[in-house]
């Protein structure tokens, strides 16, 4: 076929603005029809784009999804049009729109349908730009940022971000645009190193002695932490249910093809003559591996399950094949042309024929339950399938478990009588009113009936009972009557990992600490590459100060997720709570080199308070945004009370006042909305404190502690107790600040101030507890051995 010369390909710089539709490829065709033609309005009705088309100075690119706009006015158009667009976008909150805006060469050609089309690294570049972002964000390159930072009226609106991994390992530097109601301030989630209470390892360095303050725990918590690959006996009833490749024209349906493998393997986890592998250690494993002997004893299963499915239409094939692990060989294999409506009874047949292959025997009510029907509705299935594909997304970043629960109620609403979409629906709304992203009366009432109507429907299985037991557990906080609710899913899914991972939770909320680690350690027997769960082991590790423990099952996790951005952190926290500065700082500086936005790392903060660079941390956090937003640790995020401390710390007293007072005037209105709140409580008591309000503080810091005191919840409560010491040392009482601060390092918790518990170290090198410093008792507690 004859090509087109280089020298005959004609390029000019144009200024591309690229829209997407977050989201789109999950929503139903008429909704995707609907936001298509809104947007295609509000683009259309932009006063950039009806100039530049007056004065034929504009390309047009659609994509399907959203399109790319090439201006060849100047850099500024695609950003004026891009500020349109989200204003005009304020009017319909359904349609969530990303932009990214780029200049660079595009050159018009002629597609293989003979239609014009434009292509060029400026088209690209701009695409790739965008898909860093979510939806609300407009993103720049840094090339677009510094064209515009030469323009005063532009710069307030410039929010630098780093760079960006983006397609073939290429990375680019991205700026945010965002101020007042355009854009948002809220860093992407390809940015966001920092998640829930804190982050954790990247890769380990050296071997740290076992760190154990307690005599309560000491000696006693070490657990055999096993690889279960590596058990001499795999058993022969055990399988693993790989991810089912997606054949299908429309890669969208990605999320249907996961939605077979899903249903397949939860039929197959309630046979208990079975050993199955959990989902979570499956999914990060291609559908066919190549050196599949290897990712057996990686998973411990003596047997797995490659499977494709191809939908068009109505119509479904699904191919599956059991293999033998240990010499790749086929032990059964079958294809399965089906309608939509008849999906369920293919998942029944393949899960039956595996069990007869590897001989399970099967209970009747084992039987019964392989062969339930969810619902007879094809198009709430669909929505279920696509809310549990946001739903086993990480669980660090609120919006997958927000888009959840949206195809969990399209579910419920297209069939009322969907118990396992209810069921679904009450654990991601318990679990958003759990971690405190959503703590109104409404969040919690919504669980409770979306709970109350799987009950109704289907009182016995077990879903409807593992969204009793995380109910009890995340809603209720009633630990024992959820230890009774998960021990009785036991005997219903003996292959689950959720039942001992949520039991090892539990107790470790009750303070049993050796049972919490010896039930996660058995989760892991069935879910063995489950990052998430090796990192709450490890968590659990850390909690009670056994670092030694949680770094080698940090370096566990990074064999499953090489490179994860979060990971380094909590090794830095952990050097920090050592009071090994120098390790932190070098491990600290080689993140920093490879992350986005390095000065919004929480430990930067840390470190140089450690280190009394005061000046330079209060420069730090002065950059950073989003100072209404009251984390759970002290320096996990920027808000006005960490910042006011730091000021005082550095000498400032008069910005440390003003920032104190912005902190009462955001907090005391959430306080009165969110009374039960307890973080909320403790961080008005130090705007208090940082305020001099005395009586104020000591009584919001002991309300905190009342809230959720440490014999209710031995993970978060001590944390509030090392507020109170914080508070009673600000107030000028030192002698109860020691006293609380003995207690509270003798319990094992997670932390609160830092990312660890607080440590002898800590206390040693923090200028924080500067005020303390000259007591003899206080020094006595710098000084424990470690």
């Amino acid at each position: 076929m004859p090509s087109e010369s280089s020298s005959d390909v004609k390029f000019e710089i144009g200024h591309v603005l690229f829209i997407d539709i977050v989201g789109y490829s999950k929503l139903l065709i008429n909704e995707q029809s609907e936001q298509l033609r809104k947007l295609k309005e509000i683009v259309r009705g932009s006063d950039q784009v009806r100039l530049a088309e007056a004065e034929s100075k504009l390309l047009r690119l659609p994509t399907g999804d959203g399109g790319a706009l090439v201006f060849r006015t100047n850099p500024e158009a695609p950003v004026l049009c891009a500020m349109e667009i989200a204003r005009a976008l304020k009017s319909c909150p359904e349609l969530r729109v990303r932009m990214g805006i780029h200049s660079g060469p595009v050159n018009e050609v002629t597609d293989l349908n003979a239609q014009a089309n434009i292509a060029g690294a400026g088209i690209n570049m701009a695409q790739r730009v965008m898909d860093c972002g979510d939806g609300g964000h407009i993103l720049l390159s840094k090339h677009v940022a510094d064209d515009l930072e030469q323009y005063p009226r532009w710069q307030p609106y410039l929010h630098h971000l780093g760079e960006c991994e983006v397609k073939h390992g290429v990375r680019v530097g991205v700026v945010n645009l965002y101020r007042d109601e355009i854009g948002t301030p809220q860093v992407p989630n390809k940015f966001r190193i920092q998640k829930k209470h804190r982050a954790r390892v990247r890769w380990i360095k050296v071997a740290i002695a076992s760190f154990v303050l307690t005599t309560i725990i000491a000696g006693s918590v070490f657990v055999s932490r096993r690889n279960p690959g590596s058990a001499s006996v795999i058993p022969e009833k055990s399988i693993a249910v790989l991810p089912f490749e997606n054949l299908s024209e429309d890669k969208a349906n990605t999320y249907f093809a996961d939605g077979i493998q899903y249903e397949i393997l939860t039929r197959l986890s309630k046979i208990a003559d079975l050993k199955v592998i959990s989902r979570t250690s499956t999914q990060h494993y291609k559908s066919a591996p190549e050196n599949l002997p290897e990712l057996a004893r990686q998973l411990g299963a003596a047997h797995v399950v490659e499977g494709s499915v191809q939908k068009s239409g109505n119509a479904v094939r699904v191919n599956v094949e059991l293999i033998r692990a240990a010499n790749d060989s086929h032990l059964w294999a079958d294809t399965f042309d089906r309608k939509v409506t008849d999906i369920f009874s293919v998942e029944t047949e393949i899960a039956k024929a595996i069990a007869d292959q590897l001989r399970a025997k099967l209970t009747g009510q084992e039987e019964q339950s392989i062969a339930a029907k969810p619902t007879d509705n094809p198009d709430a299935y669909d929505a279920f399938l696509r809310g549990l594909a946001f739903s086993t997304h990480s669980v660090y970043s609120d919006e997958p478990i927000r888009q959840a629960i949206n195809f969990f109620e399209k579910a419920t609403e297209l069939d009322p009588n969907f118990a396992l979409a209810w069921a679904r629906l009450s654990r991601a709304k318990a679990f958003l009113y759990f971690r405190e992203s959503d703590t109104t009366n409404e969040c919690r009432e919504a669980a409770k009936r979306a709970l109350e109507n799987a009950q109704r429907l289907q009182p016995n299985s077990s879903d409807t009972l593992l969204a009793l037991g995380y109910y009890q557990y995340w809603v209720l906080r009633d630990f024992e009557l959820a230890t009774r609710t998960f021990k009785e899913i036991n005997e219903l899914l003996p292959s689950n990992s959720d039942v001992p991972f949520a039991l090892g939770a539990i107790f470790r909320r009750q303070g049993r600490w050796n049972e919490s680690i010896a039930s996660l350690e058995r989760a892991l027997v069935v879910d063995p590459r489950n990052s998430e769960l090796v990192v709450h082991t490890a968590d659990t590790y850390v909690m009670v100060r056994n670092f030694a423990a949680a770094l080698r099952l940090y370096n566990r996790a990074l064999d499953i997720v090489p490179n994860d951005p979060d990971v380094l952190i909590t090794e830095v926290g952990i050097y920090q709570a050592l009071g090994d500065l120098k390790q932190a700082a070098e491990m600290l500086s080689e993140l920093n080199a490879k992350t986005p936005n390095p000065d919004s790392n929480p430990k930067v903060i840390t470190q140089l308070l450690l280190e009394r660079d005061q000046e330079k941390a209060v420069r730090l956090l002065q950059t950073q945004p989003n100072r209404s937003n009251f984390g759970a640790a002290f320096y996990e995020r920027a808000n006005w009370v960490n910042l006011a401390f730091v000021q005082r710390l550095a000498g400032d007293e008069a910005g440390a006042n003003l920032s104190a007072e912005q902190a009462r005037n955001a907090l005391e209105p959430l306080c009165r909305s969110q009374p039960d709140n307890a973080i909320l409580a403790a961080h008005l008591s130090q705007a208090y404190a940082a305020l001099n309000m005395k009586d104020a503080a000591l009584k919001e810091a002991e309300r905190a502690t009342a809230l959720l005191p440490a014999a209710k919840d031995a993970v978060d409560g001590p944390g509030l107790e090392e507020n109170l010491a914080l508070v009673e040392m600000l107030v000028g009482q030192n002698s109860q600040a020691i006293s609380t601060l003995g207690r509270v390092l003798r319990t094992p918790y997670d932390g609160w101030y830092y990312i660890t518990p607080v440590t002898p170290a800590l206390l040693r090198l923090d200028p924080t507890w500067d005020r303390l410093r000259s007591d003899p008792a206080f020094q006595k507690l710098c000084q424990v051995a470690q």
